[in-house]
């Protein structure tokens, strides 16, 4: 076990230290991103197919550490944080999360013929809370990692451009600063492209962006619990010669997750105990991140093609419209 969390501390370390250069720092691209291109980089050279011995770290870093990494970001929200905004942000989190989940999984099964993994964690990429969204719901589903790699690169490169793009509406639009941030934390991917795109605006969009993005996460609970279901029902219709062997999976790291937010809503813990339980959760996804990418081959990445690519741009641009309808109209502008 231990040379394959070798592998993924070494890789995780040059990505913490590619994302710690001002110039990319600037850019808002998670470690996480950089641990899955690493990852990719070193599994796919020569040498690679030949390791001995790094099943058992890479296994464990995509199952438990990816579970412990997810249930200590739960600390970087509390329900007060929630309800500061009111009933009207859950609703408009839930409404985008849902259309995009239906109409991505929608699209990218019946007209762009993607298989059923791709299109799933692309869409809970772009709806809920990117990278983690995908890697949440890749311990659900089980898919290849070729699925989930393609599914973060999604939600990097249109996750990116939201950083620029949003900035560029704001001085069209004319929103007020703070209506603006519940757009941005409703439709932007990651928290990380939330907090650059908010910080753009001004102080009170950042504050307001930053807080509905993580009702948006704490909707990745539900999520799980009702796609862990659907998914094993659709197993056994899809294949009913394995309906025996097939069981609910529920995901506990969800619950997890939630007794985390409510232990940070109910007690105050000495900042630096705080900020390092947030960078020991980042440090698991981004290793699990890294073990992923470890294990996905270029060659099964070109056999998906464009499409996934095409079906995040079709996700970005409803983002990007449904927001603007939706958020004056829930939130009483």
């Amino acid at each position: 076990m231990w040379k394959g969390l070798g592998v993924c501390t070494a890789l995780t370390v040059g990505g913490f230290t590619l994302a710690d250069i001002p110039v990319i720092q600037q850019s808002g691209i998670s470690p996480l991103v950089f641990a899955l291109l690493l990852g990719m980089f070193a599994g796919n050279l020569p040498w690679a197919r030949k390791a001995e011995g790094l099943a058992p770290g890479l296994k464990f870093a995509t199952r438990w550490l990816l579970r412990g990494g997810i249930v200590l970001f739960g600390f970087s929200i509390t329900f007060g944080q929630i309800l500061a905004l009111g009933l009207g942000v859950v609703a408009l989190d839930i409404m985008v999360m849902s259309t995009i989940l239906v109409l991505g999984y929608q699209l990218g099964t019946r007209v762009f013929k993607l298989d059923a993994e791709t299109a799933l964690l692309t869409s809970a990429g772009s709806a809920i809370c990117g990278a983690a969204a995908i890697l949440a719901t890749e311990t659900t589903i089980r898919p290849k990692p070729a699925a989930t790699s393609m599914a973060v690169a999604t939600v990097v490169l249109f996750g990116s451009l939201a950083m620029f793009v949003y900035p560029a509406l704001y001085s069209v639009l004319g929103w007020d600063e703070s209506l603006y941030g519940v757009y941005i934390g409703a439709t932007v991917h990651e928290v990380a492209q939330v907090v650059a795109a908010g910080e753009a605006i001004g102080a009170d969009a950042l504050a307001n962006a930053v807080i509905v993005k993580l009702v948006r996460v704490m909707l990745l609970v539900p999520f799980l619990l009702i796609v862990g279901q659907w998914w094993v029902r659709r197993d056994k219709t899809e294949q009913p010669a394995q309906a025996d062997g097939s069981r609910i999976t529920i995901p506990w790291f969800a619950f997890g997750f939630v007794a985390m937010v409510v232990v940070n809503s109910v007690i105050t813990l000495p900042a630096m105990a705080h900020e390092s339980l947030i960078l020991a959760g980042q440090i698991a996804l981004a290793m699990a991140m890294a073990a992923l990418g470890y294990e996905t081959r270029i060659d099964k990445l070109r056999s998906l093609g464009f499409k996934p690519f095409f079906l995040a741009l079709i996700l970005f641009v409803v983002l990007i419209g449904e927001g603007l309808f939706l958020t004056p109209l829930l939130m009483g502008a």
